[in-house]
């Protein structure tokens, strides 16, 4: 059942931009940590203890371990996002999502769960996606389909790369950095990716329709 879902085009395409937006959202939050800086301009010290700012200062205080999170964000998005390794990129990036989103329900965050809930939600299905390939994990014979997947096309592996050199380079050398510029050049990336490899796969199987 799950094989002839993952034969539907747009199916696939919904999992290569799911991993995109996932992967991109975890390195912009990744540099921060790793450059060494808070989430906001001021110290969240005089917050009370059982605060979310008290908790954030504690942890961007510690240093090592602020930026130690901030190397497995990085490696998890930049995973996700190459397509080829997205796989191990979902592994790695679940706990991280998960950690996330407990945090989120221990502290005072508004809406914020709904936001992390969705991706972990995301991220599950990710891992769900590729189960037949996972489950040797769990010591059960892996199935591979021998059908090409839209995903082993370079073109989805170039776009990744772009969009991740793209944030990497405007999170780490942009100080006054507009999120939704950011957004903006994202989506723009992402659309020219999609329009070249719906060309390259309509040369390549020219009577396969999106449905």
């Amino acid at each position: 059942m799950l094989e002839k879902w993952k034969q539907k085009i747009w199916l696939q395409i919904f999992v290569i931009y799911t991993r995109y937006l996932i992967g991109g959202t975890f390195v912009f939050a990744s540099l921060i940590k790793i450059k060494g800086t808070r989430f906001t301009s001021e110290s969240g010290a005089d917050n009370p203890i059982n605060s979310a700012w008290h908790f954030f200062e504690t942890l961007y205080e510690s240093g090592l371990y602020w930026r130690f999170i901030g190397i497995a964000q990085l490696t998890a998005g930049f995973l996700l996002m190459t397509q080829r390794y997205a796989k191990l990129g979902a592994i790695v990036n679940f706990p991280i999502i998960l950690n996330i989103f407990i945090i989120t329900l221990s502290y005072y965050f508004a809406f914020t769960p709904v936001i992390t809930g969705a991706m972990l939600l995301a991220n599950f299905a990710l891992l769900v996606w590729d189960w037949n390939e996972l489950k040797v994990l769990f010591n059960k014979k892996p199935t591979y389909s021998e059908k090409i997947r839209l995903e082993n096309d370079k073109t989805w592996e170039l776009t990744g790369l772009a969009l991740f050199l793209f944030t990497f380079g405007y999170r780490a050398f942009v100080n006054k950095y507009d999120i939704f510029l950011w957004f903006g050049v994202s989506v723009l990336i992402g659309l020219i990716g999609l329009i070249i490899g719906l060309k390259r796969r309509k040369k390549t199987q020219p009577t396969l329709h999106i449905k």
